[in-house]
């Protein structure tokens, strides 16, 4: 029994001897596994690190720093933003330089590219006569050929030089609005610099006179469309006067000028300056023009009219250089050399004076029956009666063609009989009374041989001007005649084209007379009411395209929030009013500010119906127009020591309160409540 434990002892001692050996050996092949896979990772980890160092070298050496390089094993994993997809491309290619293409994966993105802005389109249109030049940037949508041939239309001579270029993008808001007024702009003047852009022209252009600078000025105006700015800047070139005509009247009617002439703005202040010295009142005018003879033009006026001044009666005539001073008998003689001697030393040399002291009236002969007289008169229907005496049937035939021609062969009555004995240069005066009837809308001229009388009305502000110098122009600087003619703007065509300013002013002058009511607690306009709307929308229908604000204004009475809500309902009850009659009010706004802005004291009843009104107000492109037109005549206001009694060109328009200006409100309004 022993012994077999023995062999069984020996037997596992050998199987586990055999055992270890085994053992040993898996734990060797175990371990060398380990070992060489830990080299392959340490090798394949270098492999990358070279593989990477490398390429990222390559790439920052390429300026391509915003790459970003992972390696995995024998891959290369490019990454990053790039700028440009030609950044991307040279990312890779730099890249493929140190590993081959197949090794690269791309997960490189592309900055989006930013989408490029359409330029500014702009055209500018220079005009000189018949020389046409258009430069500037348009859309390539913009029908090139069809605008040349509208522009050539214009005028057949117009000689069109076209440096034009386009871009590939689309027509700007209002291009084609703008473009189309730019056409009217262009036909309107023929000397003028028209700048468009998108909803935008500017104009700056050159008229032949002041009337036609406020014609155009009307009709571009009406030709704006509405989704179009347009900037107006149209100058009229200063008069060519000839003769240059001066005279100045002091009687005992008092200081006035019959015509009036300066070379500089600084003359026309001295001038008017020495003529309220010399007793001058109300408003005077004086044209600044070409054609002064010297200038010391300012220095002899000033010198002839003092001298008037200070014999306290006398006419002084300029004409050119030469001078005519004229003195009633009333002027003591002494006074009359005094004054004329120095008159004739202060006189600058290029003047030459020519003194009358007129003869006592007692010594003239009275007027009677049979005194050489030829009288024409202007009735207001335009008819003519032209009589008196005439030489013989030639002049008679000659002084009826002449009326047949300026007022038609049909308002013509002759009834002038012959006498061959009357004085020489008779002929002249007669024609010049028919030329000189004229510039009258009504009106007389009587001609005798010692004095040609003029009076009437006319609705040419300077007329006085004109027929001063035409008469002194045919019968010279010593010529007799004594003007009466007043000036009626009612009469004036300049002075009566509507613009944006007088339409508000004739607006205003309706409701000042008439009110806009309407029925108690109501947005219905009273029966009264309905014919200051139809008078309101005949002068939008003549005044065309304008912007204004229509504004209801209440009492204080009731709730804020009813009254705000009332009128704001009575003014769109207006505008719908005007609309109704045919009125243009596409641009108008209508606008409740209830009691906010009263007028009158709210505490009497004659108050609070003061306070419960309708106002119209200039607003937006028909206010800045308004601005433009009145600015002028408020520089020369503040330029004058007697801002009421000057007059200027500009002097014709009517003066604007804007909406936010006016008198009788603040300049904050509240809010519209919701």
């Amino acid at each position: 029994m022993k012994r077999f434990f023995d062999q069984l002892l020996s037997a596992a001692f050998a199987v586990l001897a055999r055992f270890k050996w085994h053992a040993m050996t898996a734990a060797a092949f175990v371990l060398a596994a380990i070992l060489a896979l830990g080299a392959a990772q340490l090798s394949a980890r270098a492999l990358e690190n070279v593989v990477a160092r490398e390429t990222s070298n390559a790439l920052v050496a390429e300026g391509l720093d915003w790459a970003e390089v992972d390696t995995d094993g024998l891959l290369v994993r490019l990454s990053g933003e790039a700028p440009t997809e030609a950044e991307r491309f040279k990312a890779i290619s730099t890249a493929n330089q140190i590993v081959s293409a197949e090794r690269i994966l791309d997960e490189v993105s592309v900055t989006p590219a930013t989408e490029i802005a359409a330029p500014e389109f702009s055209m500018e249109i220079l005009r000189n006569g018949l020389d046409v030049q258009m430069v500037g940037l348009v859309p390539w949508a913009f029908d090139m050929d069809r605008f040349l041939s509208r522009v050539e239309d214009i005028d057949a001579e117009l000689s069109v030089e076209n440096m034009l270029e386009t871009a590939g993008y689309p027509e700007p808001f209002a291009w084609t609005s703008a473009t189309d007024f730019a056409l009217h702009a262009l036909a309107s003047l023929e000397a003028a610099k028209i700048s468009i852009s998108a909803g935008r022209v500017n104009v700056i252009g050159l008229s032949d006179s002041e009337a036609e600078r406020d014609r155009i000025r009307v009709d571009l105006g009406r030709k704006r469309p509405r989704d179009v700015i347009a900037a107006l800047d149209i100058s009229a070139p200063r008069p060519a006067i000839s003769p240059f005509t001066l005279r100045f009247v002091l009687d005992e009617s008092g200081a006035r000028f019959d015509a009036c002439a300066a070379d500089t703005q600084e003359a026309r202040t001295a001038i008017l300056d020495a003529a309220r010295a010399a007793g001058a009142k109300g408003r005077l005018d004086c044209v600044v023009g070409l054609g002064a003879p010297t200038p010391d033009w300012q220095e002899g006026v000033v010198e002839a009219l003092n001298a008037v001044a200070s014999m306290g009666r006398g006419t002084v005539t300029f004409s050119d250089t030469d001078v005519s001073l004229m003195v009633p008998a009333s002027v003591e003689s002494d006074m009359f050399d005094t004054q004329v001697g120095a008159l004739e030393t202060r006189l600058p040399e290029a003047f030459s004076l020519d003194a009358v002291r007129l003869p006592p009236s007692d010594s003239e002969l009275a007027v009677s029956e049979s005194e050489a007289e030829f009288a024409a008169r202007l009735v207001a229907n335009g008819g003519v009666t032209l009589s008196g005496r005439l030489t013989d049937a030639r002049t008679r035939d000659a002084v009826r063609s002449l009326a047949q021609a300026n007022f038609g062969p049909n308002a013509v009555t002759m009834a002038a009989r012959l006498d061959p004995d009357l004085p020489g240069g008779w002929p002249l005066r007669a024609l010049l009374a028919v030329d000189v009837l004229s510039y009258l809308n009504t009106g007389d001229v009587r001609v005798t041989p010692d004095l040609v009388e003029i009076s009437g009305v006319s609705g040419l502000a300077d007329a006085s001007d004109q027929i001063s110098r035409l008469l002194a122009d045919k019968l010279g600087e010593r010529a007799v005649f004594e003007l009466d003619v007043s000036y009626d703007e009612a009469l004036d065509p300049v002075a009566q084209m509507p613009t944006p300013a007088r339409c508000q002013g004739w607006i205003e002058e309706i409701i000042a007379e008439r009110k806009i009511t309407f029925d108690p607690g109501s947005t219905s306009i009273s029966a009264d009411a309905v014919g200051i709307l139809d008078d309101i929308a005949e002068v939008l229908r003549g005044c065309g395209r304008m912007s204004m604000e229509v504004a209801g204004h209440t009492d204080s009475q009731g709730r804020l929030e009813t009254n705000m809500r009332l009128s704001q309902q009575r003014a769109e009850a207006v505008v719908a009013g005007l609309m109704a009659r045919g009125a243009l009010v596409s641009e108008f706004e209508a606008k409740g500010y209830g009691p906010e802005f009263p007028v009158a004291d709210n505490g009497t009843e004659e108050g609070r119906e003061a306070n419960r009104r309708i106002e119209f107000s200039l607003i937006g492109a028909s206010l800045e127009a308004a601005r433009a037109e009145t600015a002028p005549a408020e520089a020369a206001t503040a330029e004058a020591a007697e801002p009421q009694e000057l007059l200027d060109e500009s002097d014709l328009a009517i003066r604007v309160s804007p909406a936010e200006e006016a008198a009788l409100r603040p300049r904050t309004r509240p809010d519209r409540p919701e």
